[in-house]
């Protein structure tokens, strides 16, 4: 299927937090498109995110014009060519993240999630590390195709926990897996078949855990296009109190 996609992303301090840790890329020329969510207080987590995002651009920009090139880690011999580049585009903004740390001192334990999307060949790969989630939104359904690297998830998994011991989970923002915690990640990556009218959302946990999933799936569907469902979804968060930094980033697939 030759396909077009349309996207459009937004992304808003919240109501609670004096600075945006979060950041995103838009790279429609390579149908690539990320949502990075820093943390570490001050400017740092503002800092990873951003090195995150040019990072994971700027390998996309290069292994374009050059197929060559030499890339930092050994390819996967079990995963295809556009697999090994998207993880490794990120293992490396993990590295120059975790790098960048070390350098200064006031960078120190300062890290990003990061949750993306590649389209190519009718397909849609997505990578992920952290608490940031993809959405597919196919036939008036909301599915998450990303699991959460959190201690709340590792919980869920381990045991069964109440719909009220979840709610009130008081470790809820810790996440066991993120850019920049270690010299090596480990990338989780899943490829999807697209069709004609899916909408995939990428989002930071100020938009997910501010709207629950019928609410995101509502305002999309009575959304007039991507642009306005954008700035819909983070005037939800932010009317149900907006804590974080809230980012969202939407791309639809279209049909030549």
């Amino acid at each position: 299927m030759v396909m077009r996609i349309a996207n459009a992303g937004l992304t808003n301090v919240g109501m609670k937090r004096s600075h945006n840790e979060d950041n995103l890329l838009q790279l429609p020329e390579e149908s690539l498109f990320l949502v990075a969510d820093g943390m570490g207080g001050h400017s740092s987590g503002e800092v990873a995110s951003q090195i995150a995002v040019e990072a994971v651009s700027n390998f996309f920009k290069a292994t374009r014009q050059d197929s060559d090139i030499t890339w930092p880690y050994k390819m996967d011999k079990n995963r295809p060519y556009d697999e090994n580049r998207f993880i490794m585009a990120i293992k490396l903004a993990n590295l120059r993240i975790h790098e960048a740390a070390q350098r200064e001192a006031r960078y120190r334990g300062m890290g990003t999630t990061v949750a993306g999307l590649h389209f190519i060949d009718g397909q849609a790969l997505v990578a992920h590390v952290g608490d940031s989630r993809v959405y597919l939104i196919r036939n008036g359904k909301l599915s998450q195709i990303t699991e959460d690297h959190s201690l709340l998830n590792d919980y869920i998994k381990a045991k069964k926990l109440t719909a009220e011991e979840i709610e009130n989970f008081p470790h809820k923002n810790v996440i066991v897996r993120a850019l920049g915690m270690k010299e090596t990640v480990l990338v989780d990556l899943s490829r999807h078949n697209v069709q004609p009218g899916d909408i995939m959302l990428a989002c930071s946990d100020g938009l997910s855990g501010m709207v629950n999933d019928p609410d995101l799936l509502k305002i999309v569907q009575n959304s007039d296009g991507l642009e306005s469902a954008c700035k819909s979804l983070i005037d939800a968060a932010n009317k149900n109190g907006g804590v974080d930094n809230i980012t969202v980033v939407l791309s639809q697939v279209q049909e030549l």
